[in-house]
């Protein structure tokens, strides 16, 4: 629901696309060492990343938002922290 406010759908259409790119988003914040936490960051980022995925496709700009990078980079940092 909260991607979709983002990216200012109304209609189910594309639901189960959008899903896709949730769990995408995660696989692909995984990757970089970030773990799932039940946090609004780490949902905000995840709702981010998958607001990216589905820009990118329509735009010839196809690199990461710096903002977007810079909250990864800051999430899992803290969580590195944490574990010590």
């Amino acid at each position: 629901m909260l991607l979709k406010k983002d990216l200012q759908m109304t209609t189910k259409a594309n639901d189960e696309y959008l899903d896709f790119l949730l769990s995408k988003a995660k696989e692909l914040m995984e990757r970089e060492g970030i773990r799932e936490e039940d946090t609004n960051e780490y949902a905000g980022i995840q709702i981010d990343y998958a607001a990216y995925l589905f820009r990118k496709r329509a735009s010839a700009q196809t690199a990461m938002p710096r903002f977007l990078r810079w909250e990864m980079n800051n999430l899992l940092i803290s969580q590195k922290a944490r574990q010590k």
